[in-house]
């Protein structure tokens, strides 16, 4: 170390010319660093889905879900697997280890899905990787509507329009598209048209496709030229294929007679409501890692570049625009770091009361600064809320190795005399004789910070950029006081030897502290007294702390899960969220709405038309709480549908931590879905008694009226038929047959053969399908077989290769522990069936399994801690002591979070590591001062040795105190306003555990010290005294 201050002594021009030039470079790269609001934080994970039409849910599960699962599940990197199970679809979603290669896991997983494809039944469309998301994908919803162009004009517009151009911006790695009308051209069946004509299916379908297909013509060659032949012989528009001919010579009869052909539209799979209205809904999803502003910058400036080709659409991005709450989180966030370092210089200039001193310790804040982002940016870590929050964490440490150094330095060239060595020789053994004890305080401050690197799942996502911003910011401090400080005191105080008293505030602060410092040091049982009613309190508050995982952010877009009863249809669904949108639209505030219900194509939703999210947007400058009252008010009037309201962010949280957006979670396992649904059913009940449990209900796996059909083997033995012709008549007339592909215009327009929809209204009509005779003629679809209703699950779970039901719950008016407590009694009072088992998961279990892993690592960063300072102090009674002063600070945190509401969140744990190693470090300096007079300035062990020792050292306390409280003053006073409700938590508890600690460093340490004795040097000395005697 000596050779470092020396160097930077010798080469002083150097080293500021380095300082300012990391100061010009962070500046300018600053300018360009893509900002976002919070890190990745889900797994990776790879969605397989597949679309099986006409398959049950039940046969989707049997025949699709369950064989792409078991050839899934060895693939490598898959850490967790869960599927769902709906009408026609499938998917499959594979969690990956975090550590994981995720192109070389794909592309593993890929193989294997191409092999499992060849086993899917023939009606199963082959299984399709979803494009890789982010954690938080969604990165605007565009609602789009017209009056002049009907919803399949504006249909096709968005698909070869717009959604292309969304696609091309970088980032953008899907648009998915609600209320999309796919366009056909469609033949409608009249089965009763068909069988009065004898006309067989099989021939239609052959006869539609034969009319529709293309073919080539060629060419001839003459003597000097090959002229090319152009074979449009091919049906193009909806007349011309009505007038195609079905049947022999002898029996004509025209596609047109046997029912209607129209260019119209594929059954709904989703729809969407616009400000109460018909609309698209178009969702912008993002790659992971892409930035939420870039990406939002890229889509708006390519929706204005479309402005002629959008002439008479409404296009509405704010229906959700996160990008929104990010710039009002970052400039919040930016607002509570500049006017924390405008604190911390106002004190340092007051403190110090000399421009010269205020300037050395003034420096090495932006200095630290710059150097710290520019090391964060060279290894690629992006700059978001966490960061930024653990660079505002450390600003009182970045300005306290300074402020040590040059007040040091400067007492050192104020006490020193005319010829007492040379001004470098005083400036390096001032330097030297605090900076071990700095360098020391600064390694049990990243010791204490280790465990929270080793924090996995959403909390370490969250958490870990902010302990390696903070861990960074400490050692590029370090390396300022090492070098820059030293430099700018031989520029700055070269004058200053022998002059000048101390500044007027250190006078009054220690004029202030002597007489209190007096008691404690004569009055033994003063300390001892304060340590334990300090101690005793925080153990006897600690019980009654309630513990949550993550705030509420203070978002200005909410999702509402809209739930109708299971089996209901699109229709059925837009009517009432039509309803509840015209509604919503009333309350003040509210600025905006949008719905999306059901599916849509290449979407990430699972899902049957019962199912609905509406995205409400608030005006920023509105009340928001009371706009939220209103809502809720408004959900009221809506009985029977199960509805919830929560952020994006909250719900993607949630989404993470448990697969479901519920706060707690009753996960029961099992085979038999009906013993499932029983279990579900009795634990409901039992849980209705937890207080503080709201929106408590069984996720809705529930029967449903299906019908099925099933051959009269009799019936088709007297015809000699198989159940072939029955399969393709049903699936035809009810499903759709794709029976090729025309062009209109430059656009392909798939030709379809199947029921009109008007004549298939009621289950009777299926009985009335032709069904092709091997002998010619037709026989109904009732005859040969029987249509009966049953019961059939709407939807099937499973996890970890087994079927699953949930009961979940959010938590209001009280914290997650208790609840989880409760509903853990509950769960252990509940009997279960055999091969049926439960467990509790959510957001408590994962900040318990948060909790855990930070008191586990933690144990072995305070023993690391332990072996450190013997090292430093190589004596195992200051050790002991400053070990013993370790819990000053987190007794002051669990007082601030007392009165601060008394709810504990992972935060505040951050918090209390963070605030820790502030209060180590300062007990560590104080001490190795104690033992720097003693040992090195030969001042004898006794009252007035730890008296002119705290002294000294006062300032240097005060101001890393005031400097640490001060730059986290402006994230207390913004309270919850977005982008500091994480933050927040963390301030309150480094706040109250800084003032508590200064407090009992000061007045407790000392006394302490005091009563343990003389150094173990002194001691020997003292003995080896008597013995010469």
């Amino acid at each position: 170390m000596g050779a470092i201050v020396a160097w930077a002594l010798r080469f002083k021009s150097l080293v500021l010319l380095l300082a300012v030039l990391s100061l010009v470079v962070a500046f300018e790269r600053s300018k360009s660093l893509p900002l976002d609001v919070f890190p990745e934080f889900a797994p990776p994970r790879v969605e397989i889905q597949t679309k099986a039409p006409g398959l049950s849910t039940e046969e989707v599960d049997q025949l699709v879900t369950v064989p792409l699962e078991s050839a899934l599940l060895g693939a490598p990197g898959v850490a967790h697997v869960r599927s769902k199970s709906v009408l026609g679809l499938s998917s499959v979603v594979l969690i990956l280890a975090e550590d994981i290669d995720v192109t070389t896991a794909r592309q593993s997983i890929q193989e294997r899905m191409v092999n499992a494809a060849s086993r899917l039944p023939q009606s199963a469309r082959p299984p399709v990787m979803m494009p890789p998301l982010s954690a938080l994908s969604r990165v605007m919803k565009i609602g789009i509507t017209s009056e002049r162009y009907s919803m399949t004009e504006l249909s096709e517009l968005i698909r070869w329009e717009v959604r292309p151009k969304l696609l091309s911006v970088p980032g953008v790695v899907n648009v998915a598209v609600w209320g999309q009308r796919e366009p056909e051209l469609q033949i409608l069946l009249d089965p009763e048209r068909l069988a009065q004509e004898g006309v067989p299916l099989r021939s239609l379908l052959v006869s539609a496709g034969e009319a529709v297909q293309r073919s080539a013509g060629g060419h001839i060659e003459t003597l000097n030229q090959r002229i090319p032949i152009i074979a449009d012989l091919a049906v193009r528009t909806a007349a011309g294929l009505a007038g195609a001919v079905v049947g022999t010579p002898l029996s004509l009869t025209r596609i047109g007679d046997l029912g209607t052909v129209q260019k119209g539209a594929a059954p709904l799979i989703g729809e969407a409501v616009i400000n109460g209205g018909p609309g698209l809904l178009l969702i912008v999803e993002k790659e992971p890692g892409a930035n939420t502003l870039l990406v939002t910058e890229g889509v708006e400036s390519a929706l204005k570049s479309l402005g002629p080709r959008l002439d008479g659409v409404s296009v509405d991005t704010t229906i959700f625009r996160p990008a929104t709450f990010v710039e009002m989180s970052i400039e919040n966030l930016k607002h509570a770091f500049l006017l924390g370092i405008v604190l911390v210089i106002v004190i340092i200039g007051l403190f110090m009361a000399d421009w010269r001193t205020a300037l050395i310790s003034m420096t090495a804040l932006p200095v630290s600064l710059a150097m710290a982002i520019l090391v964060l940016d060279h290894f690629g870590i992006q700059i978001n809320t966490m960061v930024l929050a653990g660079l505002v964490l450390s600003l009182g440490e970045l300005v306290d190795d300074a402020i040590i150094d040059v007040e040091n330095i400067s007492r050192r060239l104020r006490m020193s005399q005319p010829g007492e060595g040379s001004l470098v020789d005083l400036i390096v053994s001032a330097s030297l004789e605090v900076r071990g004890a700095v360098i020391y305080g600064s390694l049990v401050i990243v010791l204490v910070m280790l465990p929270i690197l080793f924090l996995d799942g959403v909390a370490g996502a969250f958490f870990r950029p902010l302990a390696v911003s903070y861990m960074v910011a400490i050692a590029a401090s370090l390396l300022t006081a090492l070098t820059l400080t030293p430099a700018l005191s031989l520029v700055l105080l070269g004058r200053k030897r022998g002059s000048e008293a101390d500044p007027p505030l250190i006078r009054l602060a220690r004029r202030a502290t002597r007489p209190i410092l007096g008691i404690f040091l004569r009055r033994r049982w003063l300390p001892l007294a304060t340590l334990a009613l300090v101690g005793g309190a925080a153990v006897a508050i600690v019980p009654s702390l309630g513990e949550n995982f993550m705030p509420k952010f203070r978002e200005f877009d909410f999702l509402m899960h809209w739930l109708e009863k299971p089996g209901a249809s699109v229709e059925a669904s837009r009517r009432s969220a039509t309803l509840v949108a015209r509604e919503i639209m009333e309350v003040e505030g509210v600025r905006n709405f949008g719905a999306h219900i059901g599916r849509a194509v290449a979407a990430d939703e699972v899902v049957g038309p019962d199912f609905s999210e509406l995205w409400i947007s608030l005006d920023p400058a509105s009340d928001h709480d009371l706009a939220l009252q209103k809502i809720g008010e408004v959900l009221a009037r809506f009985p029977g549908i199960q509805s919830d309201v929560l952020t994006y962010l909250r719900e993607r949280v949630k989404e993470v931590v448990s697969g479901t957006s519920a706060s707690m979670v009753v996960r029961i396992h099992g085979e038999d879905l009906g013993v499932l649904r029983e279990q579900a059913a009795s634990m409901l009940e039992s849980l209705r008694g937890v207080p503080g449990l709201v929106d408590l209900h069984v996720e809705p796996q529930v029967v449903v009226p299906t019908l099925r059909v099933t051959p009269d083997e009799d019936a088709l033995c007297s015809v000699g038929l198989t159940a072939a012709p029955l399969r393709e008549a049903l699936s035809t007339y009810v499903n759709g047959q794709a029976v090729g592909e025309v062009m209109d215009g430059f656009r392909p327009l798939t030709v379809v053969v199947r029921g009109d929809p008007g004549k298939l209204h009621d289950p009777a009509a299926l009985e009335r399908i032709p069904v092709d005779l091997p002998g010619g003629g037709t026989a109904l679809l009732g005859e040969l077989a029987r249509v009966s209703f049953e019961n059939a699950p709407n939807a099937i779970k499973r996890e970890g290769g087994s079927r699953k039901i949930d009961v979940v719950a959010n938590v209001e008016n009280r914290d997650l522990a208790s609840a989880a407590a409760d509903m853990d009694a509950v769960l252990a009072g509940t009997p279960h069936r055999a091969g049926v088992h439960a467990e509790l998961l959510g957001e408590f279990a994962a900040q318990k399994r948060a909790r855990e892993r930070i008191l586990s690592f933690g144990v072995l960063s305070i023993l690391a801690i332990i072996a450190l300072l013997h090292g430093n102090l190589r004596d195992f009674k200051p050790t002991l002591l400053v070990f013993f002063a370790l819990p000053f600070p987190l007794a002051g945190g669990i007082f601030a979070v007392y009165l601060s509401g008394g709810v504990l969140s992972l935060g505040s744990f951050v918090g209390m590591a963070a605030v820790l190693g502030v209060g180590a470090r300062n007990a560590v300096m104080l001490v190795d001062h104690f033992r720097h007079l003693e040992l090195e300035e030969g001042v004898p062990f006794g009252l007035e040795l730890v008296r002119r020792g705290t002294e000294e050292r006062l300032a240097a306390l005060l101001m890393t105190a005031l400097t640490t409280s001060l730059a986290l003053l402006p994230l207390i006073l913004a309270g919850s306003a977005p982008g500091t409700e994480i933050e927040l938590p963390m301030a309150v508890v480094v706040l109250g555990g800084v003032l508590v600690s200064l407090t009992l460093n000061v007045l407790v340490v000392p006394a302490l010290y005091l009563m343990l004795g003389a150094s173990a040097a002194t001691d020997e000395a003292l003995v080896g005294s008597i013995r010469a005697v």
